[in-house]
C-alpha cells in the first residue's frame, strides 16, 4: 500500500476512535456572583432563582410588608405603596450581598394575556420606585405571574383586592 492510503487508513481509523468516546459530563453552572458580564441579571430566565426564607422574614419584620396592592386595572403606585417601598429600599441598601425577584399579579378578571401584561407594569412600577430610592437595578429582577398565582381564592371584591399586587421577594 502506499503511503497515502496508509495515512488516509489512520485518519479514518482515528476519527471512528474518537467517536467511540463518552462525551464528558456537563460542567455544573457557576454561582449566580460568578455569571459571565453577558448574562442579562433583569432576565429571570438567565439566572437561577433561588428565595431565601430567613432573609424574607427579616424583610417582612423591618419593611412592614413585602406586598403593595393596586386598583383594578391599575399600576400605578399610592402613597401607601410608595412608603412600603420605601422601607424595602431601606431594607435592601441595608443589605448589599441579597437580590430581589419583584413580582407583579392580577385578579382573576381579564385574559391571561392582560393579566400578564398588567402584572408586569406592577412589577415594573414597584422596581422602578426602588431604584428610584437608591437600590442597584442590578440587584432587581421583574417577573409577572399574571393570574397565575392567586394569594386569595374567591371572585368577589375581597379576594381579587388581594391579588392585585406587586411582592418583593428576596433570592440569592
Amino acid at each position: 500500500m502506499t503511503k497515502t492510503v496508509l495515512l488516509g487508513l489512520s485518519a479514518i481509523a482515528l476519527s471512528l476512535a474518537a467517536c467511540n468516546r463518552k462525551a464528558p459530563p456537563p460542567q455544573p453552572l457557576p454561582p449566580t456572583s460568578e455569571l459571565p458580564p453577558s448574562t442579562d441579571p433583569t432576565n429571570p430566565s438567565s439566572l437561577e432563582v433561588v428565595e431565601l426564607p430567613a432573609m424574607q422574614a427579616d424583610l417582612v419584620a423591618k419593611a412592614g410588608s413585602d406586598t403593595v396592592y393596586f386598583g383594578t386595572d391599575e399600576y400605578a403606585l399610592d402613597a401607601a405603596s410608595q412608603a412600603t417601598l420605601a422601607a424595602q429600599a431601606r431594607w435592601l441598601i441595608a443589605n448589599p450581598s441579597v437580590r430581589a425577584s419583584i413580582e407583579g399579579h392580577a385578579d382573576e378578571r381579564g385574559t391571561r394575556e392582560y393579566n400578564q401584561a398588567l402584572g408586569e407594569r406592577r412589577a415594573n412600577a414597584a422596581r422602578d420606585y426602588l431604584v428610584s430610592q437608591g437600590v442597584p437595578v442590578s440587584r432587581l429582577v421583574v417577573t409577572s405571574w399574571g393570574k397565575e398565582r392567586p394569594v386569595a381564592t374567591g371572585s368577589n371584591e375581597e379576594a381579587w383586592a388581594q391579588n392585585r399586587r406587586a411582592v418583593t421577594v428576596v433570592i440569592r
